[in-house]
């Protein structure tokens, strides 16, 4: 990518600090062109510096012109204060991007210049690993040439995925929150395998490599999940009965219900937000 692009990022907390560490682990970008700023811990900018080589500089000085791309990861509830701080340092051929759960690209567009190009944007904490399920909703005014731009920059987290605006909280649901239901999954893995006598670091390898093995055979094989699933299930065998217990205790629709219910949440906090801006910033 050109060593001329800039990329600046406005709040430093652990979204912005998955980002910045997985764009640099994969050289997307020089440390010297990504730039990070927060509301006044100074030392949380040091620390990013000394940690990645990026620019810390604090918000009065930050320089938001020089950017070609300026990412929001600060708190939702500080949005509306800090849009209105840069709603006229901003240029046109800038684009805006939010990693800000429930904010919506109208919600932006409401709250920046009319033209001004803003890409929703909802990345996972697998960032830090660069195996992000992130996806991009554009606002209307944005060229091809910036969303191809943010797919570059976003491509360094892991996998992007552009989608429509309306299927933002269902995938808030599916990937945004999604790492938790596995991790949950995990600690039950790791609880049974404890109580039969196996050590808890053992069976978290044991289980973190199966998850990893299945996840991989449904990205690499044309099967779908059931076709896999069935696959593996002789007939009275043990998969068999472990499916049916996952079956008698609810195990799929708990998964359905965790999914709408993220979704759900997702939608409030929009509606939340959109009805009730706050000034904290």
């Amino acid at each position: 990518m050109s060593t001329n692009i800039r990329v600046a990022f406005i709040g430093a907390g652990n979204m912005a600090e998955a980002m910045i560490s997985g764009i640099v682990k994969t050289g997307t970008l020089e440390p010297q062109q990504l730039l990070v700023t927060n509301q006044s811990n100074q030392e949380r900018l040091l620390e990013l510096h000394n940690r990645y080589g990026v620019q810390g500089i604090v918000f009065d000085s930050f320089p938001i012109e020089s950017a070609d791309v300026i990412i929001l990861a600060m708190k939702p509830k500080d949005a509306e204060t800090c849009l209105a701080s840069i709603k006229d340092k901003l240029v046109p051929d800038q684009v805006v991007m939010s990693v800000l759960a429930g904010i919506s690209t109208s919600y932006l567009q409401d709250h920046l210049k009319a033209d001004q190009q803003v890409i929703r944007v909802m990345p996972n904490t697998s960032s830090m690993i660069q195996e992000s399920a992130t996806a991009i909703s554009p606002g209307e005014s944005v060229t091809m040439k910036n969303v191809n731009l943010a797919k570059k920059i976003l491509g360094a987290i892991g996998e992007v995925y552009l989608i429509e605006e309306e299927q933002m909280d269902l995938f808030t649901g599916l990937a945004g929150s999604g790492p938790a239901y596995y991790y949950y999954l995990m600690e039950h893995i790791e609880e049974i395998a404890v109580e039969n006598g196996m050590d808890s670091s053992l069976a978290r390898r044991i289980g973190a490599q199966t998850i990893l093995g299945a996840a991989k055979m449904m990205i690499e094989r044309d099967e779908s999940p059931e076709q896999l699933r069935t696959n593996i299930t002789s007939k009275n065998g043990t998969t068999q009965s472990g499916l049916e217990a996952l079956a008698a205790n609810g195990g799929g629709k708990a998964i359905k219900a965790a999914i709408a219910s993220a979704m759900k949440r997702s939608k409030e906090i929009s509606a939340h937000l959109e009805n009730n801006p706050t000034h904290h910033y």
